[in-house]
């Protein structure tokens, strides 16, 4: 069956694209949805009078999709997750997981547009993850995949390491003022012994 697509479909086209799908999916998915309307000449004259807007819209997704293409090369994310000893994590670090942490950071991606390697990861390491964009565009993410255990050994020697920090420069600040006590009462005592 023959239809022209309203909008972006993933895998299928973009908006005012005519393409050709079997009859089920367009008439169970695409058209109840208003994605797409059927090939005709009346709905063909109407797209044809707004290919000038639609190639606007295009172009201006092109320029979304270039700057965020490279802003998205430079984002490194770090997942914390329980994992044994090994390494294995409890559980896997999925696609919805990357989406999550992306909005934090502010980048709003759709999470059928995030390609984790192989599906699922299920290791502690570092891994690369696909964010397709517009046009075929693709960026690839860092994902640093971390064992909760190791994170909060990590911490807790980062605050051994600052308690003794703390401590030695609080043993100093104790020994420079005992030092200028013992200064001010030697100066005291050699300005008595004078007075004298």
């Amino acid at each position: 069956m023959k239809v022209i697509l309203n909008e972006d479909v993933i895998n299928l086209g973009e908006e005012g694209d005519v393409v050709v799908v079997k009859p089920g999916y367009a008439r169970n998915f695409l058209l109840p949805r208003g994605k797409a309307v059927r090939f005709n000449k009346a709905n063909e004259a109407l797209f044809a009078s707004r290919a000038a807007a639609i190639e606007k819209r295009k172009e201006e997704k092109r320029k979304q999709s270039a700057s965020l293409k490279d802003r998205l090369e430079k984002v490194e994310i770090t997942l914390t997750l329980s994992a044994g000893e090994s390494g294995k994590l409890f559980g896997s670090v999925t696609n919805a997981m990357v989406q999550e942490e992306l909005a934090k950071l502010g980048y709003e991606v759709e999470r059928k547009k995030i390609e984790v390697s192989s599906h699922m990861i299920k290791m502690v390491g570092t891994y690369p993850v696909r964010v397709r964009l517009y046009e075929g565009e693709v960026a690839e993410i860092t994902l640093i995949v971390e064992s909760e255990a190791v994170v909060k050994a990590r911490k807790a020697e980062e605050a051994k390491a600052a308690a003794l920090e703390a401590a030695k420069a609080e043993a100093e600040a104790k020994a420079a003022a005992a030092n200028a006590a013992l200064n001010a009462a030697s100066d005291a005592e050699v300005a008595d012994q004078s007075a004298e």
